[in-house]
């Protein structure tokens, strides 16, 4: 029999919905799973038994609700009036937010379980939290999201809230064999989570399938999507110049699944990234730097020798940077914004890398954020998937884009790119 712990969300929602499984029966297999692996995994940051069951136990007597019974994991950037919530950052340590973020606080309302806290690097920033990859204790989870896609890699629990400024979801996703899906920006309020980048900062999930993150994040809005079981998408691999920071095994990965996508059904295209669109991804850093000195202005004031260097640095990047560079900045973002629906005239999704390659050897650097930038500072929706392994044995993902708010097309997709990958 399957563990409780192993179930898919959508699966769980289907069993309790039947009547086969309760809720605190699953929270209790995902909080005996944190007890065996969490010491080793470091992704949980903060739970607790006796709350965790007791929300069970209430969601198991209440009402049906699209969400119901079903447990879910909370990035360290975004507040929980249960949990402490530190931001990644020794500054914080002990603090304690007096009420739950928006998503949190939705969530609950459609009936899911807060099972607890999940590590992320400081302020969602670059300097890594103590995570390590499951699948090999030796490697990086990925950051920011590092806690949230260790914590359901690992079967401590099958949903968990992550947040991307740059590529801080599809990254970990990749790396840890998971779905990351970063929605359209702002289909998740923000409400309640810790400022880096307003202009750029996105809620998104990390689950094990691409269904479970339909299933939450469509739920948490009190609805439920059916896959488009028929569907026969148009793919474009994109091009760019930064696949030349790509390994040779991601390359191929994309290059394969495209090839089986195409026999079984899909059209596929290559394009070409505009140099114009491209070239943004330098204004995004700047941007990035920009707006991160501003939301960290109280911190930079009176807690600046707690940062880590590698924070001190980011920060300096916005050093210099005039309020007229910085609108500037915003009106060439919101016009490209525009210019790049151009790419989805004929096609669903665009294929391109989540990551250099595998997870790296060591807790020391969670790796390049480069192959996210762009398509955070657009605004568009993106998921990556795992389709394959690398030659050191660990996950290899494909990320997905779509067009600006077309995110039920992008999961009919994903779910497709999903089945042609598990048929090889």
């Amino acid at each position: 029999m399957t563990p409780a712990n192993h179930f898919s969300a959508l699966d769980a929602a289907r069993a309790l919905e039947a009547g086969t499984l309760t809720s605190e029966a699953l929270v209790r297999a995902c909080l005996d799973r944190i007890a065996e692996r969490n010491d080793a995994v470091l992704a949980f940051t903060a739970f607790d038994v006796d709350t965790a069951l007791h929300h069970a136990r209430l969601a198991d007597r209440s009402a049906a609700a699209s969400l119901r019974g079903i447990p879910f994991a909370v990035k360290d950037v975004i507040d929980t009036a249960d949990y402490p919530t530190a931001y990644g950052s020794p500054i914080y340590t002990g603090h304690r937010p007096r009420i739950d973020a928006a998503c949190v606080a939705i969530a609950r309302e459609r009936g899911a379980v807060v099972l607890g806290k999940v590590a992320t690097s400081e302020f969602a920033t670059q300097s890594p939290s103590k995570t390590r990859n499951p699948l090999n204790l030796g490697h990086t989870p990925g950051g920011s999201s590092s806690g949230s896609a260790a914590a359901v890699a690992d079967f401590m629990v099958p949903v968990a809230f992550g947040t991307q400024t740059t590529a801080s979801i599809v990254r970990p996703a990749s790396y840890c064999g998971v779905v990351g899906y970063k929605p359209t920006f702002g289909f998740i309020g923000v409400a309640g989570l810790k400022p880096l980048s307003p202009m750029q900062d996105t809620i998104g999930l990390l689950t094990r399938t691409v269904a479970d993150a339909a299933f939450f994040s469509f739920g948490l809005h009190g609805a439920r999507i059916t896959s488009q079981t028929d569907i026969r998408p148009r793919l474009a691999v994109c091009e760019s110049r930064q696949w030349a920071h790509a390994r040779p095994e991601m390359t191929q990965a994309i290059e394969q699944l495209a090839a089986d996508a195409q026999r079984q059904g899909a059209s596929v295209q290559r394009i070409t990234l505009p140099a114009d669109i491209e070239d943004l991804v330098d204004l995004q850093a700047r941007l990035f730097a920009f707006e991160a000195r501003q939301s960290l202005a109280c911190e930079r004031a009176n807690n600046s020798s707690q940062f880590s260097e590698r924070l001190h640095k980011r920060l300096d990047g916005g050093l210099g940077i005039t309020p007229q560079d910085y609108l500037d900045m915003r009106r060439r973002a919101a016009l490209a914004r525009v210019k790049v629906q151009a790419l989805f005239a004929d096609v669903d999704a665009l294929l391109y890398p989540p990551a250099e390659g595998e997870a790296d050897v060591g807790l020391a650097d969670s790796g390049s954020p480069r192959f996210g930038a762009l398509w955070s500072l657009l605004h568009l929706p993106c998921i990556s998937l795992p389709v394959t392994q690398g030659p050191a044995g660990l996950p290899l993902g494909v990320q997905a884009i779509g067009a600006y708010g077309d995110d039920e097309r992008l999961l009919a997709v994903a779910a497709f790119l999903s089945r042609v990958a598990a048929a090889r």
